[in-house]
């Protein structure tokens, strides 16, 4: 029952705190044109990828239910680096569809081993060096625990400020094997859909760093989905792993919806 409770705050901490990286470092500006700044009203809420100029890929529960009468207050930034500035690099762009995975939310249950979504854009984007498209990996690609991975998101720094960082920031981390994030998370963690990485309490994601990619040996292997609440003390940090879905376990379903 703890552990139930537990998680469904932290989840619930990810989507209505809406902010990110903790330790790590401010990111070198532009290095990572691939990335996305999901804003509701101006503000931003969760991370995501560019996988073709106009479909973003990100986390399923950066969109409630309550706002799905509310579409057109989303908008995807790139060629960002400090969101609170209106950089000439950046190119906002209107959501016209959101495509959550079908099997994330049934009968008001949320499975996060699919905690995947679409994002149609308006217009397609204009790629240059500022913003730049991200391959998606090659179908059943596996990586092995203790690979050094990153991360980066425009998240909350300081426990004590509810706000995101104005600039890019980002962090390294290590892969965990499966069979301790299944001993930490139990039935919530799924070995085919999810990884999980390493928790030494100091640096990770939380919050609005859903939704970005997590890359390893250079490559997107997965999106973040849930942690522990990072406004907690490093003691009780430690004892959970952060944990992502696979991307390469919905090739076939992103493709296809693409495609479609």
């Amino acid at each position: 029952m703890f552990l139930h409770t537990f998680l469904l705050f932290s989840v619930s901490c990810a989507v209505g705190m809406e902010s990110g990286i903790i330790g790590g470092k401010e990111a070198k500006p532009h290095s990572r044109p691939y990335l996305a700044s999901l804003q509701r009203n101006g503000y931003h809420t969760c991370g995501g990828m560019l996988i073709k100029n106009d479909y973003v890929l990100t986390s399923a529960h950066c969109l409630n239910r309550s706002d799905f009468s509310g579409r057109s207050q989303f908008e995807v930034v790139l060629g960002a680096h400090n969101i609170n500035q209106k950089e000439k690099s950046q190119q906002r762009i209107p959501v016209k569809q959101y495509i959550r995975h079908p099997l994330f939310e049934q009968n008001n249950k949320k499975d996060y081993s699919y905690d995947i979504m679409l994002l149609k854009l308006k217009t397609k984007a204009k790629l240059n060096k500022f913003v730049k498209i991200m391959a998606l990996p090659k179908k059943n690609g596996k990586t092995p625990a203790l690979v050094k991975c990153s991360i980066a998101g425009w998240g909350m720094i300081n426990k004590d400020e509810e706000k995101p960082s104005s600039v890019l920031r980002e962090v390294i981390l290590t892969l965990q094997f499966s069979i301790e994030c299944t001993h930490k998370w139990k039935y919530w963690f799924n070995s085919e859909r999810n990884i999980c990485s390493v928790s030494n309490g100091k640096d990770g994601f939380c919050k609005g760093d859903s939704g970005g990619p997590l890359f390893c040996n250079s490559k997107p292997v997965a999106i973040a989905t849930y942690t522990v609440n990072c406004t907690e003390d490093i003691a009780e940090r430690k004892k959970y792993p952060a944990v992502y879905v696979k991307i390469s376990s919905f090739l076939p379903w992103i493709k296809k919806k693409i495609k479609g």
